[in-house]
């Protein structure tokens, strides 16, 4: 695939946004600031008008891949492969010009290749994990590298089947955790400044459902019981390690598969929710303090394939139920009840989308990101499904799988080598 420089497209709306700056709302990596998919954003449309909302401006250039975006300081930062390599990428949030690129490894080529995961800004720097294990950290005014690894090399790392590295990485504090799924560095901690290492964690054999080596989720955090500590769906199922040290806590077999485990598991409290495809299912687990000072992982329920498995476009957690599609390769909207399983709606509701869906909520609406191109938005409530719109992406050619963003009023699509961005701000009376 030939590649253009990035370019602006014609402004396609008389409505514009003021540029994203500084004190701005953002979305500083993965599934935005608390890694759930949920927006604090307010005063958004609650009905599109037919063709879905405006479409405010289109960019080209973003390369090859299915990465995700994040929008700090006026910047819109993604991942991609064009002009011969894998590269970080920083965009002008005003019109999606180019500021920087910076090259992160080799281009995967294959007819759905490209880079998975989504870069994380903190602290003046962008780090983000390529395809083959290469996890780099740049200065974010820049571009300039800092420091890099490699997961196989340092560590040993591999993944459970034949796709690549999907991580995005976490950076909580001063570090950054990330999984290279050896069975002596099943997750690591690094120096956020240095990428020196921290600590490394082993994890035992768990079960034999999955296969060894990572997943293709992203970490998340759990001050469960008291104990801060990393929960990471891994290829043998969901784990949690200690924050301070790395020490493995707890561990639940029995929702992995071994194709790929893929979700981003929700936690709240001292529960763990984790649902993975293949026709595998989901579950809630309750941790629970041991004698030994470790974590104990309860079943709370498990879900079969049939009720609710989640391929790979996420769920979100809005008061107490879980959204999300539901289906191998498909996303019939689905309701559950958080603490118990029941399913308050949906299973099999068919829409005008298909294929898997990619779900992010906003201002107490669902946006599902289907397969085919498809956006709907759909009301978050557990009294029924209820359509409130939906829009097609222009020219998707190959499957339509990046994760929406909803911040600034603004609906981020990034649709392979082009990145769409509508207003989806209720009209003023």
């Amino acid at each position: 695939m030939k590649h253009r420089a990035i370019a602006l497209a014609a402004a396609v709306a008389l409505v514009t946004l003021p540029e994203l700056r500084a004190g701005s709302p953002e979305w500083p990596g993965w599934r935005g600031p608390e890694r759930d998919a949920a927006s604090r954003e307010t005063g958004l449309a609650t009905q599109w008008p037919a063709g879905g909302p405006p479409l405010l401006w289109k960019v080209s250039g973003m390369g090859t891949g299915f990465s995700s975006l994040a929008v700090v300081d006026g910047r819109i930062y993604t991942l991609g492969d064009r002009d011969g390599a894998q590269y970080l990428i920083a965009l002008n949030a005003s019109d999606g010009s180019l500021v920087w690129k910076s090259r992160v490894g080799a281009v995967w080529n294959d007819e759905y290749g490209g880079p998975r995961g989504t870069p994380t800004v903190e602290g003046g720097l962008v780090i983000a994990l390529g395809t083959e294990g290469d996890l780099v950290a740049v200065e974010a005014a820049s571009g300039k590298e800092r420091w890099r690894r490699s997961l196989p090399s340092d560590f040993g790392g591999r993944v459970m089947s034949m796709w690549k590295w999907s991580e995005s990485p976490l950076v909580d504090g001063d570090r950054v955790i990330v999984t290279p799924g050896a069975a002596a560095a099943a997750l690591v901690a690094l120096d956020k400044a240095t990428g020196k290492e921290i600590w490394r964690s082993a994890i035992p054999e768990l079960g034999p459902a999955g296969r060894d080596g990572a997943g293709y989720s992203s970490v998340v955090v759990s001050g469960a019981s008291g104990v801060k500590q990393y929960v990471q769906l891994v290829g043998r199922g969901l784990v949690g390690v200690r924050a301070s040290d790395g020490k493995f806590l707890w561990g639940y077999n029995r929702v992995a598969n071994q194709v790929a485990n893929i979700s981003t598991p929700i936690v709240r409290a001292n529960w763990a929710f984790a649902s993975t495809g293949y026709q595998t299912g989901s579950a809630l687990v309750e941790l629970q303090k041991a004698a030994d000072s470790g974590i104990v992982a309860r079943e709370i329920y498990f879900l079969g394939a049939k009720t609710f498995q989640n391929h790979h476009g996420g769920m979100v957690l809005v008061g107490n139920h879980v959204y999300g599609g539901n289906g191998q390769s498909k996303g019939f909207p689905t309701c559950i009840e958080f603490t118990t399983g029941k399913v308050a709606w949906g299973g099999d509701i068919r829409n005008a989308g298909a294929g898997s869906a990619a779900v992010a909520y906003a201002d107490g609406h669902l946006y599902f990101r289907y397969q085919n191109g498809v956006v709907m938005l759909i009301q978050a409530t557990p009294e029924g499904y209820r359509e409130k719109g939906s829009f097609t992406i222009p020219d998707v050619s190959k499957p339509s799988w990046s994760h929406p963003v909803v911040v600034g009023g603004r609906l981020y699509l990034r649709e392979q080598d082009a990145l769409y961005v509508y207003d989806v701000r209720k009209a003023e009376a």
